[in-house]
């Protein structure tokens, strides 16, 4: 079972279309998949509409335990091998920017029980963290407890700042509290390829990043939307915008599960693979016909 935790320190970039982009991806390629919605605004769990559950993850935070996550979990509309572990607003209460280790390391246990005992019988291969725009007690559980990090971003000034933010946010935990913990990549957002201000911004990233820079970007298209708003997975969404958008997700999710490293959720007899992603600029995506990005001719 591999952890991976998605997160930005800047709101708005998309982190949640980026968690249920890769929870897409593994269903088509058949990747049993839970998706945690530690985001107290709750998106990922609006999008993937559950039944209703009695506990939330709030409640797996404060009790981690097996009879906890099995009335916490439930299946998403988009099939039963996509699971949910439910968000709620009531995650705000819990997201304490100083707690102590004792309590960050509570989500670790649950998925520890989901780890040696799964609620199926087929096990979870995927636990993806969708993770809130902020550096308190969520988003620190969820570095404890995985695998992996991808840092989402936008291309532009403020949202380059915080991925710098959340990379230092990484390296901490990592000393700090989980070892195993490994950024695997940061991955552009909300592209506009002919806008001269975001290609600025990606020549930026790599400058500070290198070969962390994913050489794929996520384009600016109007699909995403109509598919997160039809609560269907992007692969499902039957436009060139769509399916141009699924295939660089297919790659992400690829580079993840490449990624497996020795860890507690590590699938056994797999071996670490460190960054493999080329130096240079991000390669142009063409323009889909049915909905073209808006293009801004901005130099900043």
């Amino acid at each position: 079972m591999h952890t991976v935790a998605v997160l930005s320190l800047k709101g708005g970039v998309g982190k949640t279309t980026v968690a249920l982009g890769i929870a897409s991806a593994a269903l088509r390629r058949g990747t049993r998949t839970l998706v945690v919605d530690l985001d107290p605004q709750g998106n990922a769990t609006t999008s993937l509409d559950p039944p209703y559950t009695d506990a939330t993850l709030a409640d797996v935070l404060e009790t981690p335990t097996r009879e906890t996550l099995e009335r916490a979990i439930a299946p998403s509309v988009w099939s039963e091998d996509v699971d949910v572990l439910v968000g709620t607003e009531e995650l705000e209460l819990l997201n304490d920017p100083d707690a102590d280790s004792e309590r960050l390391a509570n989500f670790s246990r649950a998925l520890d029980e989901l780890h040696r005992t799964p609620l199926r019988e087929t096990p979870y291969e995927l636990v993806i963290l969708d993770c809130p725009p902020s550096l308190g007690r969520l988003t620190k559980s969820a570095l404890v407890a995985a695998d992996s990090a991808l840092i989402v971003t936008e291309p532009t000034m403020y949202a380059v700042a915080g991925a710098h933010r959340a990379l230092e946010a990484i390296e901490k935990i990592r000393k700090e509290l989980n070892p195993d913990l490994r950024p695997i990549g940061v991955l552009v957002n909300k592209l506009r390829v002919r806008s001269y201000e975001h290609q600025f911004r990606i020549a930026e990233l790599r400058e500070n990043f290198g070969s962390l820079v994913m050489p794929t970007a996520i384009t600016d298209r109007l699909a995403v939307q109509q598919a997160q708003g039809a609560c269907s997975p992007i692969h499902e969404w039957h436009s060139p915008g769509a399916q141009e958008i699924a295939l660089t997700f297919n790659m992400v999710l690829a580079k993840i599960l490449r990624s497996n490293r020795a860890g507690r959720h590590r699938i056994a007899g797999e071996d670490a693979e460190g960054p493999d992603w080329p130096e240079g600029p991000a390669p142009e995506t063409p323009e889909a016909p049915d909905t073209p990005a808006e293009v801004s001719e901005s130099a900043g």
